[in-house]
């Protein structure tokens, strides 16, 4: 049973799922929106919102933690540098999710994730 586990599953195992997220992660910082399923986007929004968090705090040891969680280095660096300009005087949500039509081919719901 799962009750009150927080955790999004996505029919996955941990390792692979961590994975997927860390992809579409860096996917989203680089690019700025993302299109993928909805169950995956409310996954991925998490996981986004906590990187912008320790690019707003700007150590040494949130940059550490973010370089280990991101795949590009040099994302990284800009996203730090750009954070606390862009996103300085919000105290979060900083990715927006907008469902569109489903997917062709089994119909699973689709979503654009992007940043504010």
């Amino acid at each position: 049973m799962r009750h009150q586990c927080r955790v999004h599953q996505l029919g996955r195992p941990a390792d692979q799922r961590k994975a997927m997220l860390r992809g579409l992660t860096t996917q989203l910082i680089r690019e700025g929106r993302v299109t993928t399923t909805t169950a995956r986007a409310k996954a991925l929004r998490d996981q986004a919102e906590k990187m912008i968090t320790l690019a707003k705090e700007g150590t040494l040891a949130s940059r550490r933690r973010a370089i280990g969680y991101i795949y590009d280095k040099q994302l990284v660096h800009a996203l730090f540098e750009k954070a606390q300009d862009r996103y300085g005087d919000r105290s979060g949500g900083y990715t927006r999710i907008f469902r569109t039509i489903p997917r062709r081919g089994d119909n699973a719901q689709m979503s654009i994730v992007e940043l504010v």
